[in-house]
């Protein structure tokens, strides 16, 4: 097995993301903690948080093996192409959640147990329910939502108000963001017969679903100056970049096509990181 295919097997780019989201978070705890930043520890965080994500990635593959041999977007990858067997995977997988689970857990014990707990949730739990309902979109944002609020718990050892924003910035952002990306790739994923979509097809219905959801997430956004845990400058940009998010969500709307679910797709990659960095440099105290 080469590096692309491993990268593969692991979603690298959404592994990459993922990481990038709890290492953020991980400065923020460590912040609110008025420590300084232990950065062996937060380098313990993106490994065994990249060994995570790359394992429950790689459990996800492994349960969905025979649909991505019917998608295009996924017939490449190293299991449904033969580069790989499906004992070799699961044991790479193991090896990694271990190795992930022990360096996670190693910062604090609540870290340890959230990361085992998102890499159940999402490979048993959101990875059958693609074919059976919807809903399944829901079930996934649970363990979606669960890197910012790792890396904060392990900065910062407990779960408290700032954890919990953090946490539902991300859950509610990632309805805009996997419908848009259902949508783009709706006639793939009806190959394998996923039902990611609301309403199950590119219709009125998805695209309404789509913009309620950015829409809650402009006062979500402002979470972290509403319970005043951030500079004022950092509401501005927050309520900017969900107005604009928002604005690429009513042109679905109207336009219902992909050009227009692509945008919202792209508009989604940034404004994450844009939303959970301006709160780390905004953040001022509890």
């Amino acid at each position: 097995m080469n590096w692309q295919d491993f990268s593969k097997l692991i979603k690298f780019r959404l592994t990459f993301l993922v990481v990038f989201s709890a290492s953020i978070t991980f400065l923020l705890g460590s912040r609110v903690g008025g420590n300084d930043i232990n950065w062996v520890n937060w380098g313990k965080l993106i490994i065994g948080g990249f060994l995570v994500t790359g394992a429950a990635n790689c459990f996800n593959e492994i349960i969905e093996k025979d649909l991505d041999k019917l998608m295009k977007r996924t017939m490449d990858r190293p299991i449904p192409s033969g580069h790989l067997t499906t004992g070799q995977a699961l044991i790479l997988g193991l090896l990694m959640a271990l190795g992930g689970t022990y360096l996670l857990g190693s910062l604090n014990l609540p870290t340890g147990l959230l990361s085992v707990f998102s890499i159940l949730f999402y490979a048993f739990a959101y990875t059958p329910l693609k074919r059976i309902t919807p809903i399944a979109v829901f079930v996934g944002a649970i363990p979606g939502a669960l890197p910012p609020l790792i890396g904060y718990v392990a900065g910062f050892g407990k779960i408290d108000d700032i954890a919990l924003i953090v946490f539902a910035i991300q859950f509610v952002w990632q309805f805009p963001h996997f419908w848009a990306i259902a949508w783009v790739l709706d006639d793939d994923y009806k190959l394998a017969g996923f039902r990611l979509l609301p309403t199950g097809k590119r219709d009125l219905g998805s695209a309404l679903f789509t913009f309620a959801a950015t829409l809650v997430l402009v006062p979500v956004s402002f979470l972290p100056n509403f319970y005043q845990h951030a500079a004022t400058w950092v509401g501005y940009v927050s309520i900017a970049c969900s107005l604009v998010f928002l604005y690429l969500a009513l042109m679905l709307l109207i336009r219902r096509d992909i050009l227009s679910a692509r945008k919202v797709m792209f508009a989604s990659f940034f404004y994450l990181p844009v939303v959970q960095l301006i709160f780390l440099f905004g953040f001022k105290g509890k």
